[in-house]
C-alpha cells in the first residue's frame, strides 16, 4: 500500500531526527543499526499487505529512541521519548498509541519470558530487530555491546543463565559469549513471519559456524599436534 504524502514526510523527518541523535553511537545500536532494522521492516510490510507500513516504519525508527539498556533500566524511557517526539511533529494520537506500543513490546526480556506482539505492525518491527542480532552482524553488535559495557569476551567459569524474569535479564552481566546462549541462538524460533524465517535460516547457522571456530581458537584446538615421537 502507497504511503500518503504526509505521512511518508513524517517518516523521513524521523528519520533525520534519529540519524542525528545516533551518529557516533559505539554499542552497536546505532543510526545504521536503526537504519537497517527500518530497511527490513519495510520490505516486510511491502509483503504484508494487512499491515500499516507507516506505523510499522515508524515504530523501526524509534524503536530504539531511548532503550531501557542505556536509561537505568527504565522500561518506559522509550515509550515517552517516542510520543515526545511524535507531538512535536503533530501526529496523531491513535498513531502515537500504536507507535509506543511496538517500542514497549518489543525487547527479548530473557528466555524464560514470552514476548508476544499485539499488533501485526509489532511483529514486522520485531522480526526486522532480531534478524539485525544474528548472523555476522550480529555477532559484531554483540561484541560491540559486550565493550561497550566492559564485559570480557568469554568466561569458561560462568555459565550462562536462562532469566526467568525481565528483572533478572536486565541484570544480567555476563561475558559476551554467554549472550549467545542466553538470546542470539534463541531468535531464529521466536520469529514471527514466514519471510523473517527464511532470512534467518543462513544466519542462524552463521552464528553455530562463528561459535564452534571461536571455541576451537580459545582451546586451542585448532592448532597443529606433534606427532607422537
Amino acid at each position: 500500500m502507497q504511503i500518503p504524502a504526509a505521512s511518508a514526510d513524517l517518516i523521513e523527518r524521523t528519520a533525520d531526527f534519529v540519524r542525528e541523535k545516533f551518529q557516533g553511537e559505539g554499542s552497536g545500536h546505532d543510526w545504521e543499526h536503526i537504519r537497517r532494522v527500518w530497511q527490513t521492516t519495510r520490505s516486510l510490510a511491502q509483503n504484508t499487505p494487512a499491515a500499516d507500513g507507516f506505523v510499522a516504519e515508524l515504530g523501526a525508527l524509534l524503536h530504539d529512541v531511548a532503550d531501557w539498556k542505556f536509561h537505568g533500566g527504565d522500561e518506559e524511557a522509550g515509550p515517552r521519548a517516542a510520543r515526545a517526539w511524535l507531538l512535536s511533529q503533530q501526529a496523531d494520537e491513535a498513531v502515537i498509541q500504536r507507535v509506543e506500543t511496538i517500542i514497549r513490546e518489543i525487547s527479548f526480556k530473557g528466555l524464560g519470558v514470552a514476548t508476544p506482539m499485539s499488533t501485526l505492525e509489532g511483529e514486522l518491527v520485531q522480526d526486522a530487530d532480531r534478524l539485525d542480532a544474528i548472523g555476522a552482524i550480529g555477532v559484531a553488535r554483540a561484541f560491540a555491546y559486550g565493550g561497550h559495557k566492559g564485559r570480557p569476551l568469554h568466561d569458561p567459569a560462568v555459565a550462562p543463565v536462562e532469566h526467568s524474569s525481565f528483572e533478572a535479564y536486565k541484570r544480567n552481566a555476563g561475558p559476551t559469549i554467554n549472550h549467545f546462549y542466553e538470546k542470539l541462538l534463541h531468535l531464529r524460533e521466536r520469529l514471527n513471519t514466514p519471510a523473517a524465517k527464511m532470512a534467518a535460516e543462513s544466519r542462524h547457522a552463521y552464528v553455530e559456524q562463528f561459535l564452534a571456530q571461536f571455541l576451537r581458537e580459545w582451546n586451542g584446538e585448532d592448532l597443529p599436534r606433534a606427532e607422537p615421537g
